[in-house]
């Protein structure tokens, strides 16, 4: 088994889904929060309006509104930055079981609140959490992942956070039908604690990432690892499993000699790493400037201005975020045949055009009761989240967890989400005033910021689909210390004959059974163990 020919194995799901739990976690904090300004109840209770009438609490509402979701992703910008440090010193088990308990934290305290003040602070909580696991889990996904198939797994993550977005959708729905005034709140608010009390439960049963064991010197314990999760029981030579740990090994020492335990402001500083850490902060910034974040934040008022009822809104807007939960699904599938970039540029082109027949669809229509028109109006909505789920939204977290070495990947991973939570910040601030003071010429900002970027996407962002996470570094012109991937023939022969050599699997031109269990593959003469790029 070659590292190209790599699927993953059970093995590989028996991580990736529970991990997903946090996925699910950070998808349902962000997204109740979304039908919870969709209910009536919680603006009486917390002192707030709907009624423009009303002018000044009308706009102190407008005010409150966007400084929930912006405290949201202001929390969540301390959060990712915060979890690069904390899962490089403590490991990502434990960075998961931090972020799981202040999770709990944020949502009880969110559904517990007796003002707006309470609720705001809570949101901040939650926030710093959610985003410490939307950093984590694509991250360790991606460290165990073979490279064939690490867009699908690490896609997980994609699909799942939306799925959690869906499950807040249809649970505001089901709320909203109560006649208990509170609970229609209160209760989809609780189940937020739901999601990381399941995934604590299922992280002692977790390894821990291979490639941190490695930077910690723990190799024998990375050797378990690797070997469990590649097994092959047609190989008792663990051949593939060797190959990884020796690359992961010798690629760690590269790096190190060449950048040392670098900081942020030692990525800055060294070319090849700041070239990591534009085309990261370029593509999650990307992600967020075509208005996605803005028609998820405010997809039911955006579908009630369009003419339908409250009820009507909240189904819409449910059935919307469920199709784009399909689409993410459907992106991480077929991620590794298309390709990172390509997948991108597609993406954010459709989603352009679509925003361009919505914004002359609101400006002719909005104020219209044209039921064609409002059909037409939510259709593109629908066409929207088509190509930015289909292509966009599972792609940047693969990408981003992806293009960092693994003594900066934490640092690296943890940046690019700073970076996307920064960028929905202005959108955030600025959406609910923006649409109800400029209406559809809001809309602009969505088709001529997208537009740059696709541009500058095409020409700076190398395609990373296929390659190791080691051998990535040579898109980015670091040396690469060994490569498994794209060989030849005779390539592949010699590495294979030095890796058995090596763990004392070949013997006088013999076959044996392989190396003891606790024998590492770089445990007898590591040092000649290096097939130079």
């Amino acid at each position: 088994m070659t590292q190209t020919q790599a699927k993953f194995t059970f093995a590989h799901l028996a991580i990736a889904l529970p991990l997903c739990l946090g996925s699910i976690s950070y998808g349902y904090d962000f997204s109740i929060i979304t039908t919870t300004v969709g209910q009536p109840t919680w603006y009486a209770y917390m002192g707030l309006t709907l009624d423009p009438t009303d002018a000044e609490l009308y706009a102190y509402t407008n005010r409150m509104t966007g400084t929930v979701f912006g405290l949201f992703s202001a929390g969540a910008i301390f959060g990712s930055l915060f979890v690069s440090w904390l899962c490089d010193a403590y490991g990502r088990k434990m960075s998961l079981l931090v972020a799981a308990l202040i999770n709990i934290v944020g949502g009880a305290l969110q559904t517990g609140s007796v003002h707006i003040g309470m609720f705001i602070v809570a949101r901040f909580v939650t926030g710093f959490a959610a985003a410490m696991l939307v950093t984590l889990v694509p991250l360790y996904v991606a460290e165990v992942a073979p490279p064939a198939t690490r867009g699908l797994l690490v896609g997980q993550h994609g699909g799942f956070f939306l799925f959690g977005y869906t499950i807040a959708a249809w649970v505001g729905i089901g709320a909203f039908f109560s006649e208990n005034a509170q609970f229609n709140w209160r209760f989809p608010l609780a189940l937020q604690v739901l999601w990381p009390i399941l995934l604590c439960c299922f992280l002692p049963k977790l390894p821990e990432s291979p490639r941190w064991l490695v930077s910690k010197g723990r190799t024998d314990e990375a050797w378990k690892v690797i070997s469990s999760l590649h097994h092959d029981p047609k190989d008792p030579s663990q051949l593939f499993a060797r190959e990884e740990l020796l690359q992961i090994t010798s690629q760690y020492e590269a790096d190190t000699a060449a950048y040392g335990k670098a900081t942020f402001i030692d990525m800055w500083r060294k070319r090849h790493m700041r070239k990591r850490m534009l085309i990261g902060s370029l593509i999650m910034w990307a992600s967020q400037a075509n208005g996605a974040i803005v028609i998820y934040s405010n997809i039911v008022g955006l579908v009630t201005g369009l003419g339908f009822s409250a009820s009507e809104s909240l189904l819409l807007s449910a059935g919307w975020i469920t199709w784009a939960c399909v689409g993410n699904f459907a992106n991480a599938w077929f991620l590794d045949r298309l390709g990172r970039i390509r997948s991108l540029l597609i993406g954010i082109s459709g989603c352009v055009v679509f925003v361009i027949i919505e914004a002359a669809i609101v400006k002719n229509y909005g104020a219209s009761s044209n039921k064609a028109a409002l059909a037409a109006g939510v259709a593109m909505l629908f066409g929207f989240i088509t190509f930015y789920g289909g292509f966009v939204d599972t792609t940047v977290y693969v990408y981003c967890s992806e293009i960092f070495p693994t003594h900066v990947r934490a640092k690296g991973t943890g940046w690019c989400l700073a970076i996307f939570f920064l960028s929905t910040l202005p959108f955030l601030e600025s959406s609910t005033v923006g649409f109800s003071t400029i209406g559809w010429k809001y809309y602009l900002l969505f088709i001529i910021l997208p537009s740059v970027n696709v541009l500058l996407l095409a020409l700076f962002c190398p395609e990373t689909r296929g390659l190791s996470l080691e051998e990535i570094n040579g898109l980015f012109g670091d040396t690469v210390a060994v490569r498994l991937t794209h060989l030849t023939a005779e390539e592949k022969d010699v590495l294979d004959a030095r890796v058995l050599r090596d763990v004392g699997c070949i013997e006088s031109g013999s076959g044996s059974d392989g190396a003891g269990e606790g024998e590492t593959p770089d445990s007898k003469g590591k040092s000649s163990l290096s097939l130079k790029a």
